[in-house]
């Protein structure tokens, strides 16, 4: 009986070191059948990325590997995981949420030297979102700001979209010979007209399609898969807007999987699965196809007459971040379309 007992032990023993081994590690081995992938993205990565991750599983580098997903608007999921909330691959709206985690100490300094994109894993442009038929006959920046003209954006104090959204809109004053001032006073006048300032991209998209206001200022991909998922809308490519950039990274510690997913979103592969969602290509030679729910399905991402960069706009994510959403702490100045909010009672805690 002794002898039995002995083997018993023995028996779950060996079986756990055995569990303990499938879970693999941290420690940049191959990946096993058990690694997971923890991924921390803004809200409007979630439908795009469910093909993205069966794509990737297919290939060698993503057998046996599971994801865990954590959506939301960028800002909050980017300071949600400063704060302590567990994630391997970090994929958000804007660069400075990227930066926060660096100074964090939670993301390596050369964050960008890992892709040949720049740290760059997604693309698209602000785009206009109406309804079928566009009955208010919008298509300019100009258009947003007639009397009755009712405005949907998310709101940039928590989301990154909204960001990109609001810059595109100073951008089309600045960017065509126009002075600050008269930036000023357009995105004004645009906050003047916005009816609701959801906290993501995805809720904006929601309040939309759900029946409120005239257009809704969005990412491209947010638009085309609204007509993927059977929304009664259309949208506008003006004729001139701003690249988006969505950048991400790995955190420290990361499992080989997840730099193994990392170097497949910008894949020409894993590229092509993110255009069927609506995305720009981040690298050449991508074969994206038939897009459906583009206004032309057979050529998804035509070229707009005039298309602003962060970069040769704005000065770059490290100035516009402050000099435009800051918040006035830190002993610095409010920055110019936070303080438009206040002014127009369209804050940032809505």
């Amino acid at each position: 009986m002794h002898t039995m007992k002995l083997i018993k032990i023995a028996t779950v023993l060996v079986a756990g070191a055995l569990a303990l081994t499938a879970c693999g590690s941290n420690d940049g081995g191959s990946a096993s059948a058990a690694s997971t992938v923890r991924v921390n993205g803004f809200s409007i990565l979630e439908q795009a990325n469910k093909t993205v991750f069966d794509d990737f599983k297919k290939t060698d580098a993503g057998k046996g590997v599971t994801f865990q997903t954590s959506y939301g608007a960028s800002g909050d999921q980017s300071r949600g995981v400063e704060s302590g909330n567990k994630a391997d691959l970090v994929h958000y709206s804007l660069e400075s949420d990227v930066t926060r985690l660096v100074k964090a100490n939670l993301v390596d300094q050369n964050w960008k030297s890992a892709t040949p994109t720049n740290g760059v894993l997604t693309s698209s442009v602000v785009v206009f979102v109406v309804r079928k038929g566009n009955p208010k006959n919008i298509k300019t920046w100009d258009d947003l700001v007639k009397p009755g003209v009712q405005v949907i954006t998310p709101n940039p104090g928590s989301s990154g979209s909204a960001r990109w959204n609001i810059l595109a809109a100073w951008a089309h004053i600045t960017g065509n010979g126009g002075t600050e001032a008269q930036a000023k006073d357009f995105v004004t006048k645009l906050f003047g007209n916005t009816i609701a300032l959801p906290g993501s991209g995805r809720e904006a998209t929601t309040a939309f399609t759900d029946g409120s206001g005239d257009v809704l200022l969005s990412y491209e991909n947010e638009a085309i898969l609204a007509k993927q998922s059977g929304a009664d809308v259309d949208y506008i490519v003006p004729d001139d807007t701003l690249k988006i950039e969505n950048p991400g990274a790995v955190t420290k510690n990361a499992p080989k999987a997840a730099k193994d997913f990392l170097a497949y979103q910008v894949s020409k592969e894993g590229q092509a699965a993110y255009a069927k969602s609506g995305f720009r290509p981040v690298v050449d030679g991508v074969d994206v196809g038939d897009v459906e729910g583009a206004n032309d399905p057979s050529n998804p991402f035509p070229a707009p007459a005039k298309l602003f960069t962060i970069q040769d706009t704005f000065g770059g994510w490290g100035v516009a971040a402050d000099k435009y959403f800051g918040d006035g702490t830190e002993g610095k100045p409010l920055g110019l379309i936070t303080a438009i909010q206040q002014a127009t009672g369209k804050g940032v805690d809505q």
